[in-house]
C-alpha cells in the first residue's frame, strides 16, 4: 500500500503541475487532457519532484529517528489529492509513540518538520529569485503568502509590489516549497498527535491539552468569523483523531536545555509557515 499510494501521489502532483492551478480547465474538454500532460511535462515533473522530495524528507526524518530509538514505525504513507491545485494532502507515518519516552518522542516528532524545512527553504529562495510577477488582480486561483515568504520576498525581491502574485504552477519550484511549508505549518500546530502536539507534550506534559483546546477553539472562531469553511474538514479530522496527547513510555525523561530551547522556537513554525488564507478565488 505505501508504494501504491506513493505512485498515486506522484501522478496527482504531476498532473497538478501540468494542469497549473486550474485542473478543471483541461478536463472540461477531455481531448485536451493528454495534450496538457505532455505539453506541460516540464512543469509537472519539476513540481512533482520538488514537492515529493520535501514530503519524503519530512517523513524520513520521523522514520530514521524511530529506527534510531527502536520505536516500531511503518513506511511513510503519501496521500494523493487529485484534481486540486496541490495534488497531495501530505504524508503520514504509522508510529507506536507509546513505546517512546519523552525525549525520544520529541526527537521523532520534530526531526520530520525540520528535515522538510531544510529542503523547502532553499527551494523557496530559488523560486522567489526566478519567479515571474503577476498582478494582484489576476483572475483565477491565488495563493496566500505565509509570513516567511513575505520576509523572503522583501529581502530577495524588494522591487516586487506588495500584493503581487508570485506563487503558482508557472514556477513549480516555488509552488512546491509553498506546499511544503503549508504542510509543515499544519503539522506543527500543538494539537494531539500532530508533530507539534508531540513537541508540546514533551515540553508541557499533560498541560499541553489546554494549549490544544485553545488552538482548536481559536480555529473554530476563525473559520466562523472569516467564513473560511475550507478549513472545516481539517479541523474536523484533528478533533476526530483526538486533541489530547497520550502519555509517553516515560514522561520523566529529561529533555535537556538545548532541546527545550529548540522546542520553544519550533512552536513559532506555524506563525511563519502557515497562512490563514492559503487558496483564494480571484
Amino acid at each position: 500500500m505505501p508504494l501504491v499510494l506513493f505512485l498515486l501521489t506522484c501522478a496527482s502532483t504531476y498532473s497538478a503541475g501540468a494542469f497549473w492551478s486550474d485542473p478543471f480547465a483541461s478536463i472540461r474538454q477531455i481531448g485536451t487532457v493528454v495534450l496538457a500532460l505532455i505539453e506541460n511535462a516540464r512543469y509537472g515533473l519539476a513540481y512533482m519532484a520538488a514537492v515529493m522530495a520535501i514530503l519524503l524528507a519530512h517523513e524520513m526524518g520521523h522514520f530514521l529517528q524511530a529506527v534510531r530509538y527502536r520505536v516500531p514505525a511503518g513506511l511513510p504513507i503519501f496521500l494523493p489529492l487529485p484534481l486540486t491545485p496541490l495534488g497531495t494532502m501530505g504524508a503520514v507515518i504509522r508510529l507506536r509513540g507509546l513505546q517512546a519516552n519523552r525525549k525520544e518522542l520529541f526527537d521523532i516528532g520534530l526531526t520530520g518538520p525540520l528535515a522538510g524545512l531544510l529542503l523547502a527553504l532553499p527551494l523557496a529562495v530559488i523560486g522567489i529569485r526566478t519567479a515571474e510577477v503577476f498582478p494582484s488582480d489576476l483572475e483565477g486561483v491565488s495563493f496566500g503568502n505565509p509570513l516567511l515568504f513575505k520576509l523572503l520576498v522583501a529581502w530577495l525581491r524588494p522591487e516586487v509590489a506588495s500584493g503581487s502574485q508570485l506563487i503558482n504552477h508557472a514556477n513549480p519550484i516555488l509552488m512546491a516549497s509553498w506546499v511544503g511549508m503549508l504542510v509543515t505549518g499544519l503539522n506543527m500546530l500543538p494539537i494531539g498527535q500532530l508533530d507539534g502536539g508531540h513537541v508540546a507534550y514533551a515540553l508541557f506534559g499533560k498541560r499541553a491539552f489546554w494549549l490544544a483546546r485553545f488552538m482548536v477553539l481559536a480555529a473554530f472562531v476563525f473559520i466562523i468569523y472569516e467564513r473560511q469553511f475550507n478549513w472545516s474538514l481539517m479541523l474536523a479530522l484533528i478533533v476526530f483523531f483526538g486533541i489530547r496527547h497520550p502519555p509517553t513510555a516515560d514522561d520523566r525523561a529529561e529533555l535537556g536545555r538545548w532541546r527545550t530551547v529548540l522546542g520553544w522556537l519550533s512552536l513559532l513554525i506555524p506563525i511563519f509557515c502557515l497562512t490563514p488564507f492559503p487558496i483564494m478565488a480571484t
